[in-house]
């Protein structure tokens, strides 16, 4: 069966109306995509933070991590000096006590053998001074010889002297009469640590100390310094102690002491600040943050460490230069201390870079 020529020609039509339909199309050019690059405008440069790089000195600010301790030298660790049962313990942990105050109270046989001997001792005593005092009579009457007169002294002086001994022991433990035994505070200060409660039976070879209480009026900054810093720090270098718990408060003070051992694993070495603690604010165990200004020979520029955008595992800064245009410089971080990034390359004394959004400004000048 055929098909028509006239149908054939309108087919024909057809695709060569949709064929120039498709070619005056493609003969107009595709629209171009406008240029959005950033550009950096002198009202946002204002609106800007700019720090300028800073010249090389002899000073170099260096940042540690330290530990709050107690002041060893205000610091008194008690011990029982006799052994016995434990009645009451009138203090808790943190408390503050004041000197000569009562700690904790035990019951002692070691106590009561104390007083005997005490007594003993001071019976002794009167009888030999009665048999001295005979001796001198008769001797004064012939009825005895300088030998025995020599004897009943040697014995008085021998009982005198046991005498004593029995009732410094007595007093030192106290001075009970009771078999009782009272643990009193030295000094005034804060009880840091307690090891003894009610009904504790104590063993005549105690070593642990049942109480410690330190003067926290002024404590100790024990600073970690790094093998490498080691040669930076000295004695007198005035330091800056920031504390977690208290951020808008800056501690003050002066090495005191380096501690010219290092510790085998970590690998540190120690020195240590006083610090005067009016209102007790640090408590030992604290944390803290060190920031020592400390002489150096240094002679590299640095810039602020927030000023620096690490980005493919290199550092960047954005600089001005004079005619207020930005650009990235790539800069090279000789080493970082504190709040400080001293700079060997891409960066001179003087340079102004950007202080504030560096991350966006980063991204938008690097697109």
């Amino acid at each position: 069966m055929q098909t028509p020529i006239k149908k054939i020609s309108m087919l024909t039509l057809s695709i060569l109306t949709v064929a120039l339909v498709l070619q005056g199309c493609s003969e107009h050019p595709a629209e171009q995509p406008k240029d959005d690059k950033f550009v950096l405008t002198d009202s946002l440069i204002n609106r800007l933070l700019i720090d300028t790089v800073r010249n090389p000195n002899s000073e170099t600010d260096l940042s540690f991590s330290a530990k709050i301790a107690p002041n060893e030298e205000t610091t008194a660790r008690i011990f029982p000096m006799v052994s016995g049962s434990v009645r009451s313990v009138p203090v808790k942990l943190g408390d503050h006590v004041n000197k000569g105050q009562v700690l904790a109270t035990m019951g002692s046989p070691e106590m009561a053998s104390f007083d005997k001997d005490a007594i003993s001792s001071s019976a002794e005593l009167r009888n030999a001074a009665r048999s001295l005092k005979l001796a001198e009579d008769m001797y004064k009457s012939g009825l005895s010889s300088a030998r025995d007169l020599d004897e009943a002294k040697n014995d008085y002086l021998v009982k005198q002297a046991e005498d004593k001994r029995s009732r410094s022991v007595l007093n030192l433990n106290g001075g009970s009469t009771n078999g009782s035994y009272t643990l009193k505070s030295p000094i005034s200060g804060f009880v840091i640590e307690k090891n003894v409660n009610n009904n504790m039976a104590l063993r005549p070879d105690n070593s642990q100390s049942l109480f410690t209480v330190a003067d926290l009026s002024t404590v100790w900054g024990i600073i970690n310094i790094y093998e490498s810093d080691i040669s930076s720090i000295q004695q007198g270098d005035p330091v800056k102690i920031s504390i977690l718990s208290y951020p808008d408060k800056t501690f003050t003070g002066k090495i005191d002491k380096i501690y010219n051992v290092l510790d085998p694993d970590s690998k540190v070495m120690n020195a240590r600040v006083s610090i005067s603690n009016p209102g007790f604010l640090l408590k030992p165990g604290m944390m803290a943050t060190v920031e020592i200004t400390a002489k150096s020979t240094n002679d590299l520029p640095s810039v602020n460490s927030n000023d620096i955008v690490f980005d493919e595992n290199k550092n960047y800064v954005i600089v001005l230069d004079k005619v207020k245009k930005a650009r990235i410089q790539e800069v090279t971080v000789e080493r970082t201390s504190g709040a400080k990034s001293y700079i060997s390359k891409g960066l001179q004394p003087g340079d102004r870079v950007v202080a504030s959004k560096t991350v966006f400004l980063f991204q938008s000048l690097k697109d």
